[in-house]
């Protein structure tokens, strides 16, 4: 962004207007990406859906394949009445939705779309992925609690304890390829893979880090916390227009940065011949996205005494395991 500051310096700006008129711009072109990719998302999801169903999906609206689905259901929701129960804690009811969306939005600031193309290249980038995503949890439990509803508060605590057996899987996952690359900088880490991809060496961790991050979006066969067969829709069951709405948001925003987190530490990020790296970088995404949507419409949910057991008994030794397995090759390397 320098560039950009000098053009702004030499208007006579000071330091600190430019950096905020930097920070908003980039904050809205995230905010115009992220929505835009949603929708695309949500139609890409039901015609997946339909076709594993042998059927159709949408086709009528907008013409080709019912391309503006996406755009009638946003309008749809817009026009809702926002229903707030009478007993329900409407300060916290209110912020729910926001906080969910917030931690989501927040981890696309360290996303390395291309060389250059990215909002802050932290030199903690993973660390602060792994921190902030855990904040989603809060706002889960926070729209649970205030909706003064037992299903919900139900919803909500699940939520809490999924999120906590499969953060710990999901962190350690990641720990061979900070080990490997000897930095958190998501720039940095993308550039050691320039000759072979992390996902060769690292498989184990990839699978690990992939069953992990589905069980952190609450997706099938991991969404206990919202279960519509036992909870009605779980810890967002009192929530209604674009309240809703931003809780749904949030949840494809979050598929997104998963995928993408994938795709910087494994998959090469943006490396790949003939197309250039962003165009690289979306499609790696978005081939993880759509093994999201594939599971999601051929897998059966899991009970929650089978998905406990998962994360604790399996996929944390196997993470320890990958771990120590990655300290013994660099030790001997090292020989």
């Amino acid at each position: 962004m320098e560039p950009v500051y000098d053009i702004l310096s030499a208007w006579g700006l000071p330091l600190t207007v430019s950096q905020l008129i930097v920070m908003l711009s980039v904050a809205t072109a995230v905010l115009i990406f992220t929505a835009v990719s949603v929708m695309f998302m949500v139609w890409w999801e039901r015609k997946i859906s339909a076709h594993i169903q042998v059927r159709f999906g949408p086709m009528r609206v907008g013409g080709w394949h019912g391309w503006a689905q996406s755009i009638a259901d946003g309008l749809k929701l817009l026009l809702k009445e926002d229903i707030i129960p009478a007993g329900a804690d409407r300060l916290v009811f209110a912020l729910a939705p926001m906080v969910v969306f917030a931690a989501s939005l927040a981890a696309f600031v360290i996303i390395p779309f291309g060389p250059g193309l990215i909002a802050g290249d932290l030199n903690i980038g993973v660390l602060f992925y792994i921190s902030i995503s855990s904040l989603t949890v809060v706002g889960i439990i926070m729209a649970g609690w205030s909706s003064n509803n037992k299903y919900s508060v139900l919803g909500a605590i699940r939520s809490a304890a999924q999120a906590v057996s499969y953060e710990v899987p999901l962190v350690l996952s990641v720990i061979g390829v900070i080990m490997t690359v000897g930095s958190m900088s998501m720039t940095r880490i993308v550039e050691a893979q320039e000759g072979m991809w992390f996902v060769v060496p690292q498989l184990l961790g990839f699978l690990i880090y992939l069953t992990a991050a589905i069980a952190e979006c609450n997706r099938t066969p991991f969404d206990i916390p919202e279960a519509e067969s036992e909870l009605v829709a779980g810890f967002h069951v009192e929530y209604s227009g674009m309240r809703f709405a931003i809780f749904f948001l949030a949840e494809y925003a979050n598929m997104f940065v998963v995928s993408a987190i994938a795709t910087t530490l494994f998959l090469g990020g943006w490396h790949g011949p003939l197309l250039p790296g962003w165009l690289w970088f979306l499609l790696k995404t978005y081939f993880i996205i759509f093994v999201m949507m594939w599971l999601r419409w051929t897998l059966a949910r899991l009970r929650v005494d089978q998905l406990m057991n998962l994360g604790w008994k399996f996929l944390l030794p196997l993470a320890l395991l990958n771990m120590g397995i990655t300290g013994l090759i660099l030790v001997l390397k090292d020989y």
